[in-house]
């Protein structure tokens, strides 16, 4: 530096005496008037953007602002909750010509000599850059060190980012023909420019939702291509970026990647463990070859940045994403992930990331130890997924006193159920005297029949291995749970049609064998048509179960919807149908007593008690669990509500009914009289004389 500036003196002292204008050379960042100031090693401070647009706010309206000053592009506003919101923002000070522009200028003054003559130097300007990889390979092939200040120097603004990432693509696929130590190195600087805490927030607002996957891929890409002379080389070694690389071969034992990294600059590191296997090593070809990993401690919360605005209920991850680069043939992988969140229902997903579906991939890993604060995973290594972490599972309530109910409240139910249905065959003769009465009671016994095969079948998946969790088995257990789950729903959705039926029609009702049809086809072929349409869907996508358990999947292709829309709509359907009961039972009159108003009152009551477990409306309190931080309290009304929900039925529906309850007592009459009649017969004189004549 010190020559350079020392020849540009000589070369304008040559130009002062001859009557040419000249300037010295200055530093890398030029100063202009009105400009803010910028140094290398600090970030550009843009001044004040506006924060939100003029004019009324209109819900799902959208508005756009110029950036500050030196900035191109726009910030975008979405109107939402009467309130402008920051929606994308493309605003950068980066071009290809920024990049390289000092960088030429002080190139071709350290070309002049002081024995150079003044007319052979060339003062033109210099030919434009048009790309990066022409820039790059003009002016630092062997390194890619002139592009480092004026990026480090940047503001990190997601369009920046967006540049930058674009960037670091672009030398992946243009520039990746012979990689060194030290063109990594100022890759991985770059990399961890937009990969620092502070720029994290800044990339949900870059419109391009795929640009987080973009860097991953790139820096995959181009840590492929380099070359480990090594036993074992330090590749990258920056705070929020590492990369390590060792030389392996078929007779290599069990090798291993350790990092530790941190989320910044104060807080201690994240452990990290890349294990290849002895038998896979085992498959490599007698030549050596080489393993590159590569730790990335704060792309887990950029990638869950910029996807939280689409997904519900997001799965953060909770540990290093690591990234490994294997030869051909070997194909499995052990990492160990130390929990970023330890807490005790931190429980934890080992997935990969699927480079073409740009998302987490729960059947890329299985989880094979989890403690407190480490989880174990035996993942598979493809083109397609190469690089892995852990997620955090939805907060579950772990609490003794949910198993307990459950557990007794399901069996309470099944038993009760089954007395149900005895029930209901001894008086069905004397009960079923009427179409409705018959209709009413097919109900009944079909709502029991659904409510005990589901109980029976969510019993049998709770017991149910997780390791067969991928056989047969398990998708015939979700399919069925799935299935009389629905029948159960559907059938308490045809007996709120029956009551408003008989409360709306009077006159020219139909026959009962259209009705019967109706009932069962509304009752079994809907839930059928929506668990087999679910299965055709989703199992070829792997996506039916859970990682966890035999139970549809919400995270990759959000099967459980099939369930929960159905249940929610009939859940409000049946709710407006107690609601219309409860208005018609209620029959004013003038000068009605007080004894009279309550009399009323106790029969509204009664009604809504007993249709309430009829129809399902006490499933309507599962919304409110579904809400993050909701109180214990709503998960054990919930339990409670649901688990006795066949004692409901057998309390509501079959023992309050004074119809069952007399031809009950006139069933156990009969029974009571045919045994005294036998006693009597069996005692009387005359009955012995008889059988001695037999």
């Amino acid at each position: 530096c010190v020559k350079m500036k020392y020849q540009a003196s000589m070369i304008c002292c040559l130009m002062f005496f001859l009557g040419i204008e000249c300037s010295h050379y200055k530093s890398k960042v030029h100063i202009k008037d009105g400009d803010k100031l910028q140094h290398p090693e600090g970030k550009l401070k843009t001044g004040r953007i506006q924060e939100k647009c003029q004019g009324p706010c209109i819900m799902a309206s959208n508005c756009s602002q110029p950036c500050a000053q030196h900035f191109r592009g726009e910030i975008g506003f979405t109107c939402h909750q009467n309130k402008w919101q920051k929606s994308t923002e493309t605003c950068t000070s980066l071009s290809v010509e920024t990049l390289f522009k000092d960088f030429s200028s002080a190139s071709r003054l350290s070309l002049a000599a002081s024995s150079v003559p003044v007319h052979v130097l060339d003062f033109r300007a210099p030919e434009p850059v048009e790309s990066v990889a022409q820039g790059i390979l003009r002016n630092c092939p062997i390194d890619y060190a002139c592009i480092l200040d004026v990026v480090k120097s940047s503001e990190a603004t997601s369009g920046n980012i967006a540049f930058i990432v674009e960037l670091l693509r672009n030398i992946s696929t243009d520039l990746s023909d012979n990689v060194t130590q030290e063109k990594m190195k100022s890759y991985s600087e770059v990399a961890n420019h937009i990969l620092d805490t502070a720029a994290i927030s800044n990339w949900a607002f870059i419109p391009d939702k795929n640009t987080s996957s973009d860097l991953l891929q790139s820096v995959n890409l181009f840590a492929r291509q380099l070359r480990v002379h090594n036993e074992s080389e330090n590749l990258a070694d920056e705070l929020f970026i590492q990369a390590k690389g060792l030389r392996i071969n078929h007779n290599t034992s069990e090798k291993k990647f350790n990092f530790s990294a941190s989320m910044n600059s104060t807080t201690e590191g994240i452990l990290g463990m890349i294990e290849i296997p002895r038998q896979e090593l085992w498959k490599l070809s007698p030549n050596a070859s080489q393993a590159i990993s590569i730790a990335f401690p704060t792309l887990g919360a950029i990638l869950e940045e910029v996807r939280s605005q689409n997904v519900s209920l997001p799965r953060p991850v909770n540990g290093l994403v690591l990234s490994v680069i294997l030869p051909e043939g070997l194909k499995q992988v052990l990492f160990t992930f130390e929990k970023i969140n330890k807490s005790r229902n931190a429980r934890a997903q080992c997935v990969g990331w699927h480079s073409r579906k740009r998302r987490w991939d729960e059947n890329a890993c299985e989880t094979t130890l989890e403690i407190t604060n480490r989880v174990k995973c035996l993942c598979n290594y493809t083109n397609m997924v190469m690089s892995f972490s852990i997620l955090m599972s939805p907060k579950s309530i772990d609490n003794k006193v949910l198993y307990y109910i459950t557990c007794v409240g399901l069996s309470i139910s099944i038993l009760s159920l089954i007395l149900c249905l005895i029930i209901e065959a001894l008086v069905w003769s004397r009960v079923v005297v009427t179409e409705m009465s018959y209709l009413r009671h097919v109900c009944i016994v079909n709502i029991a029949v659904s409510l005990l095969i589901a109980n029976v079948w969510f019993i049998i998946n709770s017991n149910f291995h997780k390791k067969a969790q991928d056989s047969k088995w398990c998708v015939a257990l979700t399919f069925f749970s799935h299935f009389f789950y629905l029948s159960l729903f559907f059938w308490m959705f045809f007996k709120a049609l029956l009551i408003i039926y008989g409360i709306l029609v009077v006159f020219r009702r139909m026959m009962k064998s259209r009705l019967m049809a109706i009932g069962f086809a509304v009752g079994y072929g809907c839930p059928l048509v929506i668990a087999g349409t679910t299965v055709a869907v989703t199992v070829p996508e792997k996506g039916y179960m859970r990682p966890d358990a035999c139970w549809l999947n919400w995270d990759n292709t959000k099967a459980l919807l099939a369930f929960a829309i159905p249940a929610l709509v009939i859940v409000a359907v049946n709710l407006v149908v107690v609601l219309v009961v409860a208005v018609n039972t209620q029959r004013p009159s003038i000068g009605s007593s007080k004894s009279q108003d309550l009399a009323i009152i106790m029969r509204i009551s009664k009604n809504v008690a007993i249709l309430t477990p009829l129809l399902g409306l006490t499933w309507g309190f599962g919304v409110a669990t579904l809400i993050e931080g909701t109180s214990l309290i709503f998960h054990i009304i919930f339990a409670l509500l649901n688990a006795f929900q066949g004692f409901f039925i057998l309390l509501f529906g079959t023992i309050m009914d004074h119809k069952i309850r007399d031809a009950l007592r006139m069933r156990m009459s009969l029974l009571k009289g045919r045994t005294r009649v036998a006693e009597n017969a069996s005692l009387s004189p005359t009955n012995g004389s008889k059988l001695m004549n037999r």
